[in-house]
């Protein structure tokens, strides 16, 4: 009786716990607005962050889920969270001019769209959608709100001064064309000087990392403009960053080197002990020379070997270094093998790129780029035959066949042709006997 008793509150609650987990599931893929092609006139009314997708794209499929934690992360702000099928409302294409699945965009009023193109995680997503939001430039009045942003573990530029003259107007155009990537603020020198070490009023600082730097025009060879802003193109980067598709264009902007840490991650985004090691090495060298090497480089890590093999050209061995040269597209190698590199070798190989006292492969010229379709049409075949033969065989076998049956038709045409002649002849001879 007391078996019957357990078995059925069992049941019982099972059956509570999968209506619960089903209704839950509903209520967070309800927080996504789907839309229909009448988004193009509503674009302007107010914050919209969206998805253009299609059914049949695997990124797409892969990011859906992704997609409802955004939207349930910004479900309480003033950010509706959509998403279109483009292949049912083909007029948003044109209108939006999109090349690729999937899309996402954030529309803010009547200021513009701006387009996602960071890592498609949860957290950087929900960032972008609330950076742009905002104010490009927030004020902050009060000492205890700069101590909770310090703790955020978020990267941001802090404007110390009035907001009033060249370099507060500078500072907040750099911020409206860097908003969807950093956070902005400004707040009186009296409560900057409790927080930050700076020159003479107004400064410049950024915070990341738990730490904070000092904008310094006379340390540049340029003019103050442009110094600021290349400035704040590098320093929004993190010391050591991880390099992806999605984010590798915005590091060719700052015109460094960059210096790759190359190692080959798991499916669940998990180092090898010996590869985990090498990027400890790496990052060990980054932060003792920081002051020396941060000017010309920036330090990153890939965890792709396809990625890696893309911008070399070749099958790089893992763990490995190479030095990226984002202006003229010339990548180096130490001559050292990865398990022989050392914090010292590094610091060597380092100073011998910037001197440009190291062979140079790649670059930008015609063969290389020949040789770049060459290899990455090689590589898209081959990923496609490993991935699925079989897709593979009917991709290539019905081009194949086809030409193989043009070929067989054409030479038997000619044979048949041929025999036909000669009949012809045969006869012509015996009428001329008789």
């Amino acid at each position: 009786m007391k078996i019957s008793n357990i078995l059925s509150k069992f049941c019982v609650l099972f059956f509570i716990d999968i209506f619960v987990s089903s209704l839950i599931k509903d209520v967070h893929s309800s927080r996504v607005l789907e839309l229909s092609d009448g988004f193009i006139e509503m674009k302007n009314d107010g914050h919209w962050f969206i998805m253009f997708y299609a059914p049949w794209c695997g990124h797409c499929k892969k990011l859906e889920p992704i997609w409802r934690h955004v939207a349930q992360a910004l479900h309480h702000s003033d950010i509706r969270v959509g998403k279109i099928d483009c292949t049912r409302y083909k007029r948003v294409v044109s209108e939006f001019g999109l090349s690729g699945y999937p899309t996402i965009i954030f529309f803010r009023d009547r200021e513009g769209e701006f387009h996602f193109n960071s890592e498609r995680t949860t957290e950087e997503m929900v960032h972008f959608a609330k950076r742009l939001a905002r104010p490009p430039v927030q004020e902050v009045t009060d000492s205890k709100d700069i101590e909770m942003l310090k703790q955020s573990k978020k990267n941001f530029f802090m404007y110390i001064g009035k907001s009033i003259g060249h370099t507060w107007d500078l500072f907040y155009d750099l911020a409206k064309q860097y908003q969807a990537h950093s956070y902005f603020y400004i707040t009186p020198e009296v409560i900057g000087k409790q927080h930050f070490i700076f020159g003479e009023s107004p400064a410049v600082v950024v915070y990341k990392e738990e730490k904070h730097y000092s904008f310094n025009a006379d340390e540049w060879d340029m003019d103050y403009n442009t110094s600021l802003t290349q400035w704040i193109n590098t320093e929004r980067f993190d010391t050591f960053v991880k390099v992806t598709r999605s984010n590798i264009h915005h590091m060719l902007e700052t015109n460094k080197y960059l210096v790759l840490a190359l190692v080959e991650e798991n499916k669940i985004e998990k180092l090898p002990p010996h590869h985990s090691e090498f990027l400890q090495m790496v990052e060990s060298v980054i932060i003792k020379n920081r002051e020396r090497f941060h000017r010309d480089f920036q330090f990153g890590w890939i965890g792709s070997p396809d990625f890696a093999n893309a911008i070399t050209l070749s099958d790089v061995t893992l763990p490995s270094l190479i030095i990226y040269n984002s202006t003229t597209r010339h990548h180096h190698f130490p001559e050292e093998n990865s398990h022989e590199l050392t914090p010292e070798s590094i610091t060597l190989f380092l100073e011998a790129v910037r001197n440009q006292s190291v062979k140079a492969y790649g670059g930008s010229g015609i063969l290389t780029q020949m040789y770049r379709v060459y290899y990455e049409t090689k590589t898209s075949l081959l990923n496609i035959w490993s991935s699925n033969p079989a897709v593979a065989s009917v991709l290539f076998g019905l081009p194949l066949g086809f030409l193989m049956l043009i070929c067989y038709s054409t030479c038997c045409t000619d044979i048949m042709d041929a025999s036909d002649d000669d009949e012809d002849i045969e006869d012509l001879h015996h009428e001329k006997k008789e």
